[in-house]
């Protein structure tokens, strides 16, 4: 193997494979990243099992070949080097020479005979979707996933696809958020995936600085992302996801508008208090625009705060996670926020002010 390319190029590369590389692999070569030259492209390869990512970059080959390599050590290494040409070539012992106008070294790697074959989906069901909205719906709901490893079906991101509509769905049972995505092109199929979260969230990192539409293929145990020459493929969750559109709340008694700001920085202050009560604030909102959160009285104290708000119908109050709530204000992107309340024993509902196709859902505490 023998081959030239930009520094520039090399280093982008390897930073996004890199991705699906993790910390705790017990086979050697699954913290190598496997390059392979082929057809005038540097190819570049990462997996864990669960995740791999691969995509190529134009290249000089002067000899065909392949090896992998340690990822970190490659990786910092020429992000180092200067934006100019890198010569690499395969040396006898299983090194990789590299080398440029002002440096060269060996780096020792591991036989490419033993990098895992990253499958190839088999007749796949194809959508497409903008980077852009992928990536917002990504941000809004992959925060929302389970922690909890005794439930695996809740600790992924629901992709559901329905004609002309995508849906983007993560819960841990106690909150949930769901994006909706209109498909440029409506599909003959409908088809649920639960993606890792680990997964969505390494997209999610490469979406944010690509801007080409995104193809999605499914298959019934892989799903498929392509961004351009970046390919992301990960195996699926098994089981089934919760019907969940059945704890939406069927009807609201109170209709609140808010500024996200202005909440955000109000749950922040009460919340300080209400760490020792499991983050419980009571939330309450009467007929002349206020809206009052509150703790009880905890070892360190106790706060009840104020904000101006706009509401429609009736004067209303419930308890929830004070970093449920943070979390969503967090992620949404937005100036202006409604809150829609029931009872006491209801779910809240959090939606944008200008936006139809999101909601975030959080059950309700005791009061």
């Amino acid at each position: 193997m023998k081959l030239f390319c930009d520094q520039k190029d090399l280093s982008h590369a390897l930073n996004i494979v890199n991705k699906a590389i993790s910390p705790n692999n017990t086979l050697p070569v699954l913290n190598n990243i496997m390059l392979k030259a082929e057809n005038k492209k540097l190819y570049l390869a990462a997996t864990n099992l669960e995740l791999a990512i691969s995509l190529f970059i134009d290249a000089d080959v002067r000899n065909e070949g392949s090896i992998t390599i340690p990822a970190r050590l490659i990786t910092n290494y020429v992000s180092l080097l200067k934006d100019e040409k890198v010569e690499m070539a395969l040396q006898e012992g299983l090194s990789l020479l590299i080398k440029t106008k002002e440096s060269e070294t060996k780096i020792k790697g591991i036989n490419s005979d033993e990098f895992p074959l990253i499958p190839k989906i088999e007749n796949p069901k194809t959508i497409k979707v903008p980077s852009e909205d992928l990536e917002k719906a990504i941000s809004r709901t992959v925060f929302a996933v389970s922690q909890n490893p005794a439930k695996p079906v809740l600790s992924g991101v629901n992709f559901i696809v329905e004609k002309d509509l995508l849906k983007v769905v993560a819960t841990d049972s106690y909150r949930l958020a769901e994006q909706k995505i209109k498909l440029p092109q409506k599909v003959e199929f409908d088809i649920q995936s639960i993606v890792p979260a680990r997964t969505v969230q390494e997209l999610g990192k490469i979406l944010a600085k690509e801007d080409k539409d995104v193809e999605m293929e499914f298959s019934d145990s892989q799903i498929l992302f392509k961004i351009g020459d970046i390919e992301l493929t990960s195996r699926l969750i098994e089981g089934a996801f919760p019907a969940y559109e059945k704890i939406f709340p069927k009807a609201n008694k109170t209709k609140i508008e808010v500024d996200t700001v202005d909440l955000m920085n109000t749950v922040k202050r009460v919340s300080l208090f209400a760490r020792e009560n499991n983050n419980n604030i009571k939330l309450a909102v009467t007929n002349d625009g206020k809206m009052t959160l509150s703790t009880d009285e905890t070892k360190v104290g106790e706060e009840k705060a104020e904000l101006d708000v706009g509401i429609e119908g009736e004067n209303n109050k419930i308890a929830l996670n004070s970093q449920y709530l943070q979390d969503v204000l967090n992620f949404l992107d937005i100036d202006r926020a409604h809150v829609e309340l029931n009872d006491k024993l209801s779910p809240a509902a959090i939606k944008p002010c200008k936006e139809d196709d999101y909601v975030y859902i959080i059950m309700p505490l005791k009061v």
